[in-house]
């Protein structure tokens, strides 16, 4: 009952697939996880710092990734079947979609015809672009800090109290702030070490530089711009009891996402088992009895 039999018997019908490496090509056949599909699509050859091993990044990107990239496809053959009437087959894998999220680190490929390299924290286009240490040292109290843009870089010397920065000829321009890149480093964490780093995420992005702390997962589901948002919600669980999570990061202003917990396993057989095959309660009683649902 594949999709060339079910299409037959509905052509509207929008098939999905997912598989560790497509259902075709020399690579179909093996089995697929997470880390494997970031290994084989570059993600790990490209995170890390120079000299080091590849480093597996932190998100499940192969995981979550890949199920975004099938709901795009699905949505998308949705809106074709609302013009053709036709439904297709949507095809993901998810060493393709891991690698459309290494599609930027693969510019430096199209240039130098070498492997991208890894390059730590530091972007590299932009200076200054990287982490920082902050008070009181904890092993998360950083920041990212980044400037792109001339009033960037003259709004972050000001927030340091050292606008004299943004003319000394070590750091008047990008291509000098690389090659004195150590030295800006230093003059930075001098300030950044003596302050917390939500204060430093504040100060900066009030002044219009882009920065981000470095939270945690703990700090995460108790950060108050997240719940806020209802990024983070706390729902009432039948078993768990009170559970805080994240929830829904898409905002639809009409229809909003109402996040409650999952159902517990055979929660809705009488609902599932009664519309589908019809089964009265007894038989479904019975059912559970002789341990078959």
């Amino acid at each position: 009952m594949g999709y060339s039999r079910l299409r037959e018997l509905n052509p509207r019908l929008i098939y999905l697939t997912i598989k560790g490496f497509g259902t075709y090509g020399p690579y179909s056949k093996f089995k697929s996880f997470d880390p494997i599909a970031q290994a084989a699509s570059g993600a790990l050859a490209v995170t890390g710092f120079p000299g080091s091993p590849p480093l597996r990044p932190g998100p499940t990107i192969g995981d979550t990734g890949t199920g975004i990239h099938a709901a795009c496809g699905v949505l998308a053959a949705y809106i074709q079947r609302e013009r053709t009437g036709r439904g297709q087959k949507v095809e993901v894998s998810m060493q393709d979609a891991v690698l459309n999220y290494v599609r930027v680190p693969m510019r430096h490929s199209y240039i130098t015809h070498q492997a991208s390299p890894r390059v730590g924290n530091r972007l590299g286009v932009a200076v200054p672009g990287d982490i920082y240490r902050c008070a009181p040292g904890g092993p998360n109290d950083y920041v990212y800090l980044f400037c792109s843009t001339a009033e960037m870089w003259e709004a972050f010397c000001r927030t340091l109290g050292q606008p004299e920065l943004t003319t000394d000829p070590r750091f008047n321009d990008n291509a000098a702030r690389h090659r004195n890149v150590e030295e800006l480093t230093r003059i930075v964490e001098e300030w950044t070490s003596r302050r917390p780093k939500r204060d430093v995420m504040r100060l900066m992005g009030e002044a219009g530089v882009p920065c981000g702390a470095v939270l945690d997962s703990v700090e995460l589901l108790n950060d108050p711009h997240m719940k806020e948002r209802g990024m983070i919600v706390s729902i009432d669980h039948p078993v768990r009891g009170r559970f805080t999570m994240p929830g829904c990061p898409v905002k639809l202003e009409d229809s909003p996402a109402d996040v409650t917990s999952a159902p517990l396993l055979g929660q809705h057989n009488r609902e599932v088992y009664g519309m589908m095959l019809g089964l009265n309660d007894n038989e479904l009683e019975r059912l559970r009895q002789e341990g078959v649902i």
